[in-house]
């Protein structure tokens, strides 16, 4: 499969990208970075990489990789190039007025933005062709690559040799989730970490998703040789543990003091944007725009956590480690409870949570995934246990992204053909239309369009 992905693909991410503006700005505006405190070695720099016998080559015609993966990451145009742009953006009056408003000074030297937009290695380890500018590089997610650039590409070294010489080992679902989720939701290490105030000031909302992020991203083919050599990638796989990684890592953070609270208030963003950011009338008639959501044993008044990656986690452990779904819906349900407590319950509860996720990413990875998988999960979604808890715009627009995930996991693997899943875009696209703006949210609305879309994967199985 190439960089284009599938004719498949294409059609089905062109809603995403035209429905989830807001959500996929957060590719431009954040990188993916391993953290430098676990990638030991010296920085060398994306030009390290860029020969026409390496990864510089303007066609991918290469035959062992594609070689043009420099191209593919730095195209001007579309979001494979989002990582190469990452420092710039900071520059733009957007990042600019983001910076000044949080009193950061300029957006492009500031600590606080740089641990995500771009490879910001400490200056002992910046090697002579490293450049701060080049954004999220090739060494941001691969690590640094001292150890391994000279003999990486030559006989006798294997992808092995490679890892143990400090590559990253992208292939594997948990370790590709904990590379990303550095950004795409946060980590405790030194500008890697996007508050409420950083939101407030004009940044955009996180949210993550590893298959599809992966796919928006993908420079490379998932041939018979990948396989060979790094073993087979199941797009389930990827999206359940990248869930299960998701809640693992936000619970972890919240449970941190230095992270979940800010001055006398919790650190809001953790929680549900947009029930406090919603219409106030003070009208003795106004209508109620929100639902009661049976997950979340929460007070009356009170802000929700932000769910949308349980929601997705509780669906796929019913199908993919029932042993476990039950005891981790507890621990979720135990956590939105504690909320209504107190600051040291709450944290007691999110590391326990933390755990639960932990364990069901272990179980996630290390499972087999057959063809009908995708299938299953897809009905997991749509049952009446898990629809009952879409009752807000963060978790709807992460199960619409995960049915369109998995549908193309079904056309990939010959399961469903390109015309069966074309007759269900439709559906898809008017579930997308009900989360494509946080302020037309329509619950009952997405939720219909979901089931007949759920509805007519369900019968082409």
């Amino acid at each position: 499969m190439t960089v284009a992905h599938t004719g498949a693909l294409r059609w089905s991410f062109r809603p995403f990208l035209r429905a989830f503006q807001t959500i996929c700005l957060v590719l431009l505006a954040c990188g993916s970075v391993w953290s430098v405190a676990r990638a030991a070695g010296t920085y060398e720099g994306v030009a390290s990489c860029a020969g026409s016998t390496c990864h510089g080559r303007n066609e991918g015609d290469g035959k062992v990789v594609r070689q043009d993966e420099l191209r593919i990451w730095q195209e001007p145009s579309s979001k494979t190039g989002a990582h190469s742009r990452a420092s710039a953006v900071l520059s733009t009056p957007r990042g600019e007025r983001i910076a000044s408003a949080l009193g950061l000074g300029k957006a492009g030297s500031a600590t606080a933005c740089l641990g995500c937009h771009a490879t910001n290695a400490p200056a002992s380890a910046r090697g002579a062709r490293y450049q701060i500018s080049d954004g999220v590089s090739c060494e941001g997610c691969h690590g640094a690559a001292s150890g391994w650039l000279s003999s990486h590409y030559a006989l006798p070294a294997t992808h092995a040799s490679n890892v143990a010489a400090g590559l990253v080992p992208l292939e594997r679902p948990k370790v590709r989730a904990q590379v990303c989720l550095d950004c795409h939701f946060g980590s405790s290490d030194t500008g890697q970490f996007v508050t409420h105030a950083m939101m407030a000031a004009g940044h955009p909302r996180v949210s993550f998703e590893l298959d599809l992020f992966s796919s928006l991203q993908q420079h490379y083919n998932l041939d018979a040789d990948y396989t060979r050599r790094k073993g087979r990638v199941d797009s389930v796989q990827m999206w359940a543990v990248g869930q299960a990684e998701a809640v693992r890592r936000q619970a972890t953070l919240y449970a941190d003091p230095k992270l979940g609270t800010e001055g006398a208030f919790p650190q809001f963003y953790f929680f549900d944007c947009h029930s406090c950011h919603r219409g106030i009338s003070d009208k003795p008639d106004a209508r109620r725009t929100f639902e009661t959501n049976p997950a979340r044993p929460i007070p009356f008044g009170n802000p929700p956590y932000n769910d949308e990656n349980i929601i997705m986690l509780s669906a796929v452990a019913k199908v993919l480690a029932p042993g476990q779904g039950a005891s981790f819906d507890a621990a979720a349900r135990a956590f939105h409870a504690a909320m209504g407590k107190g600051r040291g319950e709450a944290a007691a509860a999110a590391q326990k949570l933390a755990s639960a996720a932990g364990a069901l990413s272990d179980t996630l990875s290390a499972r087999g995934y057959s063809g009908g998988t995708a299938f299953q999960v897809i009905s997991a979604i749509a049952s009446q246990t898990t629809t009952a808890r879409f009752t807000d715009y963060t978790g709807s627009a992460q199960a619409v992204m995960a049915v369109d995930t998995l549908l193309n996991a079904l056309v990939r693997e010959g399961r469903v053909t390109v015309g069966a899943a074309a007759g269900i875009r439709a559906n898809i696209n008017r579930a997308y239309a009900a989360v494509s703006t946080p302020e037309g949210y329509n619950p009952s609305a997405f939720r219909s369009a979901l089931g007949q879309a759920t509805g007519a994967i369900g019968r082409l199985r």
